[in-house]
C-alpha cells in the first residue's frame, strides 16, 4: 500500500462527509477538480512573485481536494472515464505550474543552479507519471515507487511553507528520477517474467 492509499483509508470518513456536503450543495467532482487546479495556479503566481510561504499554504490547502473529488464521484455514482482523465491532467498542470512559478522566481533572482534543480524536478515528476501511464496502457502494474505524486506534493508544500524551496526541489529531483527508474525496472521485470512464462508454455506445448 502506498502513501496515497493509506491516507485515503485513514481519512475516509472525513473525506466522505465533506464529499456528501459538497454534493448536496450542488457541486460536481469535475468542479472540485478544476477548483484545485485554479488554486494551484494562483499559488504558482504568488510563488513566482516571491510570496513563497503564502503560495505553499495554498498548495497545501488544495491537496485534499484531489481526494475529495474522487470521493464525490464514488459516492454519487459519477465515476466516468473523462472525470479520471481530467483529474490526471489537472494534477500534471498543477504540479508543473508550481514548478514553473519557482523557475520564474529563481530566474529573477539569477539563481541558475536552482533553475537547473527545477528542471530536474520537473523531469522526475513527468517521467514518474508517464512511466505509470505508459506501463498500465501496456497491461503492467506500475503503482510502486518511493516518491509518487502524493509524496511529491507533501514535500513541495512543506518546503514552500518553511521557505526552503531548494530543499524540496533537491528531494524531488533526486528521488523523483529514482522513482522513474524504479518503475522502468519494475516493468522490465514483469516483461522478463512474462517472456519466461511464454517460453515455458511453448516448451510444454511442444512436449
Amino acid at each position: 500500500m502506498n502513501l496515497s492509499e493509506a491516507l485515503r483509508r485513514l481519512f475516509k470518513n472525513v473525506l466522505d462527509s465533506i464529499a456528501n456536503f459538497l454534493k448536496k450543495a450542488g457541486l460536481t467532482p469535475n468542479a472540485i477538480t478544476l477548483t484545485a487546479l485554479f488554486g494551484n495556479l494562483v499559488a504558482a503566481i504568488l510563488i513566482a512573485n516571491g510570496k513563497i510561504q503564502i503560495g505553499g499554504v495554498i498548495v497545501l490547502l488544495m491537496g485534499p481536494l484531489d481526494a475529495i473529488d474522487g470521493a464525490m464521484a464514488r459516492l454519487g455514482n459519477q465515476v466516468t472515464p473523462f472525470g479520471a482523465f481530467l483529474d490526471s491532467m489537472s494534477d500534471r498542470y498543477s504540479e508543473l505550474a508550481i514548478l514553473g512559478g519557482l523557475l520564474f522566481y529563481f530566474v529573477q533572482m539569477h539563481a541558475w543552479s536552482a533553475c537547473l534543480l527545477v528542471y530536474l524536478a520537473a523531469v522526475g515528476s513527468v517521467l514518474v507519471s508517464y512511466a505509470r501511464a505508459r506501463g498500465e496502457s501496456l497491461g503492467f502494474s506500475v503503482k510502486i515507487g518511493l516518491l509518487t505524486r502524493v509524496e511529491r506534493y507533501l514535500v513541495m508544500a512543506v518546503s514552500l511553507i518553511l521557505n526552503l524551496p531548494t530543499v524540496g526541489l533537491w528531494i524531488i529531483a533526486v528521488l523523483g528520477n529514482f522513482t522513474a527508474i524504479q518503475r522502468i525496472w519494475h516493468v522490465w521485470r514483469q516483461t522478463n517474467l512474462s517472456e519466461k512464462a511464454d517460453c515455458s508454455l511453448k516448451n510444454l506445448e511442444r512436449k
